[in-house]
Parts: C-alpha cells; sequence; structure tokens
C-alpha cells in the first residue's frame, strides 16, 4: 500500500470516527493535512485542511463530505448503518495498529452496539467472555486471539459505494 493509499484509508477512517463521536473535527483535520503531506490533493482537502482547531468544530461537517467524494472516498451519513459499520472497521484498524488493546475494542464496540448491530455480534460476545473469564477454562490470551483475528477480518473488508445523502425525487 502506498503512502497516499494509508493517507486516504486514514482520512476515511477518522471521518467515519467522526461521524460516531469516536474522534474530534480536529482529527479529520489533522488527517487531511497529513493526506495532504502525502501527496493527495483536491480543493476541497485543502479547504478542510485550512481549518483551525477552533473552526474544525463548525467547518468539517460542510467540507468533510464534498473532500472525500473529490477523492473517490466514501461519506456515510451520520447515523446511518454503513457510518455505524465503517466506525467499525476504522477501530479494528486502530487496534491492529496498537492503538487499542483488544479487549478495549470490543469493550467500545459492545458499549455503542450491544449485540444489536450484526456486524459486531461477534465482538459483543467476545467482550462477554471476557466478563466470564474467571468462571471458565479460557484465557484471557485465547479471547484475545479471537478477538484479533476478528478485527482482520473486519479491517480486510473492502470500502463500499457512498450512500445516497439525499432522497431519489
Amino acid at each position: 500500500m502506498t503512502s497516499t493509499e494509508a493517507a486516504a484509508i486514514a482520512l476515511q477512517d477518522r471521518a467515519a470516527l467522526w461521524s460516531t463521536g469516536e474522534v474530534r473535527a480536529s482529527d479529520v483535520v489533522h488527517a487531511a493535512c497529513d493526506a495532504l503531506v502525502t501527496g493527495l490533493d483536491t480543493p476541497g482537502l485543502r479547504m478542510l485542511a485550512a481549518c483551525t482547531r477552533a473552526e474544525a468544530d463548525y467547518e468539517v461537517h460542510d467540507l468533510l463530505p464534498a473532500a472525500l467524494d473529490e477523492l473517490g472516498l466514501t461519506f456515510h451519513p451520520v447515523g446511518s448503518e454503513g457510518c455505524q459499520e465503517a466506525a467499525v472497521r476504522a477501530l479494528a484498524r486502530c487496534m491492529l495498529a496498537g492503538e487499542l488493546t483488544p479487549r478495549q475494542f470490543t469493550y467500545r464496540n459492545h458499549q455503542r452496539h450491544g449485540h444489536e448491530l450484526p456486524l459486531t455480534a461477534r465482538l459483543a460476545e467476545l467482550d462477554d467472555e471476557y466478563d466470564i473469564l474467571e468462571y471458565g477454562d479460557r484465557t484471557v490470551d485465547q479471547v484475545d486471539a479471537e478477538v484479533i483475528a476478528e478485527a482482520r477480518r473486519l479491517a480486510a473488508h473492502p470500502r463500499g459505494p457512498a450512500e445516497p445523502t439525499d432522497s431519489p425525487s
């Protein structure tokens, strides 16, 4: 994967995490700056990257969809199932990069989605398994290994097409 591909994925991940309240708008701006440094360049990306921390909370909402679209990336509407799934996949990549422990990964997903989101059902079960380790014959390492395998499966899923933001006329 080239550095521009990695930067594009990082930007899209930060967008999904921002849309679900996992990261701040300034984190999206920082990812946009990183994307520019790697060689990605569009007018919308430049506008997004130019936001100050103070402006980010107000401007990202309007600038992000166009910036992603110009790069051929997917913007998932806030609150959509696609947005939730993109955030889960982004968190999986964060865990695989060492930014979260397997336990933190399952806990955050279980807290946000419970057993309701089909994509995270296995993560919720694994989070429950962490809670009952002392009563069974499994070890933390065994559950961690299953979580890592599930995170790899989630992170490897290809990005889908953009969801429509307006209803057809």
